[in-house]
């Protein structure tokens, strides 16, 4: 699994999965012979439409369990910069996309793990 924290000035961009009922960041699974980053990068562009204006940054590994059966899962972190917004489009998985600046309310459920890594990754001067 790769996931992204895309900033733009002080917000990162958050995505509101349809079958998970929740805001996150964007990322997913690796796709045969992909590597983390290609996934990241790809990720990105498919669940939020944005793109980093920079090379996305390797931050680091996250662990965690995941549902009732408390899985073993394992994501790599990544973390850019866009130069600009970019439109959004939803689809069958994506139902919204939004800049959000860690703090205010977001409508309906955040991942709590997802805002423990963007926190993570917050740009210099941001906190």
């Amino acid at each position: 699994m790769a996931v992204t924290a895309l900033w733009h000035r002080a917000e990162v961009v958050m995505v509101y999965d349809r079958f998970r009922g929740q805001w996150e960041l964007p990322g997913g699974l690796l796709e045969p012979g992909e590597g983390p980053r290609q996934a990241a990068v790809r990720e990105l562009a498919e669940e939020s439409g944005q793109v980093s204006g920079t090379p996305l940054r390797f931050v680091g590994y996250a662990g965690f369990l995941l549902g009732s059966a408390q899985r073993a899962e394992y994501g790599a972190l990544f973390t850019g910069h866009a130069l600009r917004r970019r439109d959004f489009e939803a689809d069958r998985e994506i139902e919204a996309m939004r800049w959000w600046d860690l703090s205010a309310s977001l409508p309906g459920r955040v991942s709590g793990i997802d805002v423990y890594l963007a926190r993570l990754t917050l740009p210099a001067g941001s906190h």
